[in-house]
């Protein structure tokens, strides 16, 4: 990567859509569900609820929550591109005592056997609990 700053036409950024900059360094896997995180409240820039549209800049400290995990960061460099993963963790910088509390609950979750839902059940499963619910 050339410059971690720069743009599509190649030159430099000083500011960057939220939105764009959570889908560039890979949070979410389209900028439609990273607008829906940050519309929902799931994603904090210094400790502020923001819109979609929100210019971050490098130095600024963005809080994002997908399902049970909470990532706490810190914008490193801008990147309008999406690029391979490798580059795109060169953006940011996690904050060490999150990530090691987020690897401990995953683990916790893990050796308990809790399975987060992260989606509706489909039409199996919801047969299999109506089958259990009218068992009693």
């Amino acid at each position: 990567m050339a410059s971690e700053n720069t743009g599509l036409n190649g030159n430099q950024l000083d500011a960057l859509r939220l939105d764009k900059w959570l889908w560039a360094a890979r949070f979410f896997k389209t900028r439609a569900l990273a607008v829906e995180a940050v519309n929902g409240g799931h994603v904090q820039v210094n400790e502020e609820r923001v819109k979609p549209s929100r210019n971050i800049r490098i130095g600024d400290e963005v809080r994002i929550r997908k399902g049970a995990d909470t990532w706490k960061v810190t914008v490193l460099a801008l990147n309008d591109k999406r690029r391979p993963a490798r580059e795109a963790a060169l953006l940011y910088q996690e904050d060490e005592y999150q990530r090691e509390q987020r690897e401990a609950e995953i683990e916790m979750r893990r050796l308990h056997g809790v399975n987060v839902r992260v989606r509706k059940p489909d039409k199996r499963e919801r047969r299999k609990l109506d089958a259990f619910k009218n068992s009693w």
